[in-house]
């Protein structure tokens, strides 16, 4: 088990929550990482780039995407990605919490976010996430793809198909 910092107590008062591979262990089976990843919305980057630098957080590198890669006082790697999509704000003002209370992105936009990187990884975490989702998330997920990335809405019930199939739920 990986021991993630908290950031609750940073970025008070903040929206964020979790994304990317340590997000989907609430849908799904967890999978190994090296790295916690965060969304916040763009405008505030800075701030939140602030505070964990007051918090002993070192700043790495800049991401491919927009943010940065920070490492936490303890060694943990952190990502920070500014979000810009239309659904940031309502992803952000409506997070999932987790068994421990920690904010982490509700199943449609970790859809929409896993969607737009597209990576061989994030296709299959979609897979075993909709193979596993029951049929009411399943309709957000639609929803949420009609509304903000219709162009994929083939790719998500092929995706469900395939987790179903790999699954057998």
């Amino acid at each position: 088990m990986h021991y993630w910092p908290d950031l609750r107590p940073i970025l008070r008062n903040l929206t964020w929550a979790i994304a990317g591979a340590v997000a989907t262990r609430a849908y799904m089976p967890e999978r190994a990482t090296r790295d916690l990843d965060i969304l916040v919305h763009h405008r505030d980057g800075d701030d939140v780039l602030e505070r964990l630098k007051i918090a002993g957080f070192q700043l790495v590198s800049p991401l491919t995407i927009p943010g940065f890669l920070l490492q936490s006082p303890n060694g943990v790697e952190v990502d920070v990605i500014f979000g810009n999509s239309p659904w940031i704000d309502e992803a952000l003002s409506h997070p999932k919490q987790d068994p421990a209370g920690y904010p982490v992105l509700d199943l449609p936009y970790l859809v929409l976010m896993k969607l737009e990187a597209s990576r061989t990884l994030d296709l299959g975490d979609l897979a075993r996430m909709l193979g596993l989702a029951a049929e009411r998330e399943l309709e957000r997920v639609r929803n949420a793809v009609k509304r903000y990335a219709p162009d994929a809405i083939e790719d998500i019930e092929s995706l469900i198909y395939l987790g179903q199939l790999e699954l057998k739920n």
